[in-house]
């Protein structure tokens, strides 16, 4: 048997979040969080020794994500008034979950697995079922629609350097 299941928990669920996040936005992240380390509880007394812990975890996170994210497709959402027009932020119109709602699953995934989660190409080929060079072409594509279809994510206000840049002076 492992170690106690509470460093688990410290070490790896942000990383967790992060792919629940990333799959099924900040609303119901949470309980796709929860769910996912109630699963692992359930298995780690069987868990064989050397397994890599985070990818487990992660396969497991993006799973019962999936299973949230399908549940609240099924549910009714009750809406009160709408707004005459949309609101607007000052600095970015996209979160980050809004814009990667845009992108294809696999494209979403591959993003999520790799990007935000930290997995290694190999991982996340194993994960979403394909080669190496697809999870990396996948993540690639949906990091290229991302930049394409969301510039104001990427850039800042006038649009000519991504935010980033223009915090450390220009430089890339």
């Amino acid at each position: 048997m492992p170690g106690p299941f509470e460093e688990v928990v410290r070490a790896h669920g942000a990383t967790v979040l992060r792919v629940c996040r990333a799959v099924v936005g900040p609303h119901d992240a949470q309980d796709a969080w929860a769910e996912t380390f109630l699963a692992a509880l359930r298995a780690w007394p069987t868990l064989e020794p050397g397994v890599n812990v985070e990818a487990w975890l992660v396969t497991i996170a993006r799973r019962k994500a999936v299973d949230v994210w399908r549940a609240t497709r099924r549910r009714a959402v009750p809406v009160g008034d709408l707004p005459d027009a949309p609101t607007r932020d000052a600095y970015r119109d996209l979160d980050l979950w809004g814009a990667l709602a845009t992108l294809p699953d696999k494209q979403r995934h591959a993003v999520a697995l790799h990007h935000l989660a930290g997995l290694p190409y190999a991982d996340v080929a194993a994960e979403l079922g394909g080669s190496v060079e697809a999870a990396r072409r996948a993540a690639a594509d949906g990091v290229a629609t991302l930049r394409r279809t969301a510039p104001r994510w990427w850039s800042d206000e006038e649009g000519d350097a991504p935010a980033a840049d223009k915090e450390r002076g220009g430089r890339r």
